[in-house]
């Protein structure tokens, strides 16, 4: 398998099996009529656009710390939404971002895994939304999975001179650890977990799946005829672990999601 650092092309070789847990969390948001709607880390910009087309009348703001993966939505790809209240995105970083404004909605899809503090970051967002406003989120649950803790062992073992230092302790929490810290924050907090089963198609399923999320810090630390021998290395573990069978590679996946609504009063 040839080396493909993060960009929409590889990241979308799963549109939709990576789409449908943002629409089981939007589903949970119960606004009705929001004015100010954002989408936190919105990558491409696609599932975005459908929040303004469930909420037209509201102003629909994404932002992504990545230029290449805005790209098209910078340069119009969605114009054509019926959205009276308008669709924008920006280059914007997570950690950095604060509306001028409270908002109704944030909305923030696979995203909080790579940052570190967001524990802490999430109650600055709950600061930020109006009264009676929403903050959902879903992250990744699956990093005790075969396809982390395998390529995990492959760092610490075979790749111990250059890649130990990036294996560490699952990056998000669990549902009640999310749950208690926002309804610390003053929230009514619906917070659960679902695991998807996926049914891949195709050659080294599994690896292409990881190649645009959980293997670019390691990729980005390797030399590309290094990461090429990376890949090689992870090709041979994940075949083992998830065997293609006649349907078909069956690939669990755990998401935690969080709804959390600000109440007027603490």
């Amino acid at each position: 398998m040839s080396r493909d650092i993060w960009n929409p092309r590889v990241y979308g070789r799963y549109a939709d099996e990576r789409s449908r847990p943002f629409f089981d969390l939007v589903a949970r948001i119960a606004a009705r009529s929001p004015r100010r709607v954002v989408d936190a880390g919105c990558g491409t910009g696609e599932l975005t656009a459908t929040l303004a087309e469930r909420w037209p009348e509201a102003e629909v703001h994404g932002f992504d710390s990545s230029p290449a993966m805005l790209a098209g939505a910078l340069s119009g790809a969605f114009s054509g939404i019926p959205a009276t209240g308008g669709l924008s995105f920006s280059v914007e970083d997570v950690i950095r971002w604060s509306p001028r404004e409270p908002v109704d909605v944030i909305v923030s899809n696979a995203v909080l895994q790579w940052v570190p503090g967001h524990r802490d970051l999430l109650p600055r967002w709950v600061e930020a939304l109006a009264p009676g406003g929403w903050l959902a989120f879903q992250v990744p649950g699956n990093f005790g999975a075969p396809s982390h803790a395998l390529v995990h062992e492959l760092c610490r073992t075979t790749w111990r001179d250059r890649l130990a230092d990036l294996v560490r302790p699952a990056p998000v929490g669990e549902p009640a650890e999310y749950h208690d810290l926002l309804a610390g924050a003053g929230c009514r907090v619906d917070a659960w977990e679902t695991t998807y089963l996926h049914v891949l198609t195709g050659e080294e399923t599994v690896l292409r799946w990881i190649t645009g999320s959980f293997l670019r810090p390691m990729l980005d630390r390797l030399s590309p005829e290094e990461g090429d021998d990376f890949l090689h290395d992870c090709s041979d573990v994940l075949a083992r672990a998830y065997p293609r069978g006649p349907h078909g590679t069956l690939f669990p996946f755990r998401r935690i999601f969080v709804v959390a609504q600000k109440m007027t009063e603490k």
